[in-house]
């Protein structure tokens, strides 16, 4: 059985570690705002097995005029279960989840490898691509959301 529901943040642990952080501290899962009311964490599930993580942070970016946007972070699949949809499905989840609190725009920093995936998503880069010190290329991308729930 698979489903998709809200988890702590220090539960994100499990899949952001060995995914995001692997050979670094469990310490450095721990992202800034992950404990705020205006964050939301959410885990798949599969027979019961947390196999997959995304967190969105209510966080305006400055570079885009939008009000209420949301940030995804952490958004990571055991390696087993990568290339079988189930990172679109947290995506999408993300997506409606934003649209429930009127969110207007998602945005995030993607790491390179990661850029085709979220196209295919209907995410646009911005800007030149970064370095994130012992992480490597990212790049800025976003989704404006038309929002059903208005």
């Amino acid at each position: 059985m698979k489903e998709i529901r809200k988890i702590s943040s220090r539960d994100t642990f499990l899949v952001r570690h060995p995914i995001l952080r692997a050979g670094k501290p469990m310490e450095s899962c721990q992202f800034d705002g992950d404990d705020i009311d205006t964050t939301a964490h959410f885990g798949l599930f599969i027979d019961k097995n947390l196999i997959g993580v995304i967190s969105v942070f209510k966080n305006n970016n400055a570079i885009f005029k939008s009000e209420n946007q949301f940030q995804i972070r952490g958004m990571a699949i055991l390696n087993h279960f990568q290339r079988k949809g189930f990172g679109i499905e947290l995506v999408k989840h993300s997506e409606e989840y934003v649209k429930s609190q009127f969110g207007k725009l998602i945005w995030f920093n993607a790491r390179e490898s990661a850029v085709p995936f979220y196209e295919k998503l209907g995410y646009i880069k911005i800007g030149e691509p970064f370095s994130i010190a012992d992480i490597g290329i990212h790049y800025i991308m976003k989704k404006k959301l038309a929002n059903a729930y208005e």
